[in-house]
């Protein structure tokens, strides 16, 4: 064995190791989702997170692999390559089958995110549908764009950035091709959902709906920030050789440092806010610190990492009590905030802290201004899309389940079955 076939094999393993960690995301989501929410809807809950990884995988290999890394799209969607996988080479010689895995699972979590803004109300028939287009075009088209050498990044598009703003658009892990894509898809579809029965009054106060178990919820949060750590530093895709293993050690610190000070920041200010610190929004809080740390975790020292992550602590119950008190859209985990608000954020802070390109290190406004262009453009294209699927899906087949079902539970009704039966 060569050196370059150890260094490949090296290389390969953690790339699936990374992605076995990202899977492993899937059940952080649906415990999470399902400890913010009651217990009489625990097992549609639970389902829905499995359907997303089923369905996104077996789309994503069937013809998504093709729309986000194909090469005749012209720069705005690539072909699509019905299971055959022999059009795409990497260019560092990592297996295709291993690569479109670890592509796979950033796919399922982006259709995952949507999940938790419309729990408890929507029909498990027409979930599975929404979650269908999220897997087959919405991700893969933007995902073409950003990461599938597409305009934002490899065309004559890419070049008018370059000379616009002096660089590129830069997303190393997805705080916007990822997460705030699903967040926009939830702000989407909670609107088009309507709150839950008994959310708001008539004098238009919100009403508290406690979830059932801080404890799955709290397992839940471990479990992602756990998983973080392939998301992030997977994305760096190598382990061999000295600069990869100095790129992953960093990125592993900045990570777990915005994980950190947004979970310290939450902590403190709803402690002066409401007079006691909330650990419900504390771990939504640490979820802010690393949905914002995932574009820039590669670009920014680990002081940068504590503000950005700090900020993102302090921006996400400002978001959830904007979003639920004065836009009266009822996000029963507070996803549009933790990936909406805070992986646009997080996308921005790429302008002003990345240590090469930033802002506060002397080199302008270019950057920030091709972060920005960047994040107009892929949730532009994310809020069209959810507009047209959520208003068709409302209109012609009905998005929300009856009042009696909601009331009851839907575990019973959907599925015939409760996670919880005393």
């Amino acid at each position: 064995m060569t050196v370059q076939d150890l260094s490949i094999s090296v290389d390969t393993v953690w790339m699936l190791l990374a992605a076995m960690l990202v899977f492993f995301m899937q059940p952080g989501f649906a415990y999470c989702e399902a400890g913010f929410t009651r217990r009489k809807n625990t097992a549609n809950i639970l389902f829905k997170n499995f359907v997303d990884f089923m369905i996104g995988s077996v789309l994503f290999w069937f013809v998504g692999f093709g729309f986000m890394f194909g090469s005749d799209g012209q720069g705005f969607i690539g072909m699509p390559n019905f299971c055959d996988l022999s059009f795409y080479h990497n260019a560092a010689g990592l297996p295709t089958e291993g690569f479109l895995m670890f592509e796979t699972v950033f796919c399922a979590t982006s259709a995952t995110i949507v999940s938790g803004a419309m729990a408890e109300r929507t029909k498990f028939s027409m979930y599975c549908v929404y979650s269908f287009f999220i897997s087959l075009i919405i991700y893969p088209v933007e995902g073409h764009w950003t990461w599938g050498g597409g305009w934002l990044c490899n065309s004559d598009a890419a070049s008018f950035i370059m000379t616009t703003f002096g660089t590129t658009f830069h997303d190393f892990a997805g705080s916007c091709v990822v997460h705030s894509v699903g967040g926009v898809l939830a702000f989407i579809g909670a609107i088009f959902l309507g709150p839950r029965i008994g959310k708001y009054r008539k004098d238009g106060k919100s009403n508290a709906i406690p979830g059932h178990s801080l404890t799955l919820a709290s397992l839940g949060v471990f479990i992602l920030w756990f998983g973080w750590f392939g998301f992030n530093p997977g994305s760096q895709l190598a382990a061999s050789g000295e600069v990869n293993r100095v790129a992953i050690s960093h990125v592993f610190l900045t990570t777990n440092l915005a994980a950190v000070a947004g979970g310290l920041a939450t902590m403190f200010f709803t402690w002066i806010k409401y007079g006691k610190p909330s650990f419900s929004l504390t771990l939504n809080g640490i979820l802010a610190g690393l949905v914002g740390i995932t574009a820039g975790c590669d670009m920014v020292s680990p002081v940068g990492s504590l503000i950005i992550g700090a900020l993102c602590g302090i921006i996400l119950p400002l978001g959830v009590s904007f979003i639920d008190q004065k836009l009266h859209i009822d996000d029963p985990v507070g996803a549009s905030s933790v990936h909406g608000i805070c992986g646009i954020f997080g996308t921005l802070c790429v302008g002003l802290f990345s240590t090469s390109t930033g802002l506060f290190y002397g080199h302008g406004l270019g950057s920030l201004g091709a972060q920005a262009l960047g994040i107009l453009c892929v949730d532009g294209w994310a809020a069209v899309c959810g507009i047209i699927l959520f208003g068709t899906i409302k209109k012609f087949f009905g998005l929300r389940v009856d009042k009696r079902i909601e009331e009851e539970g839907l575990d019973i009704y959907e599925h015939g079955e409760a996670c919880y039966n005393n």
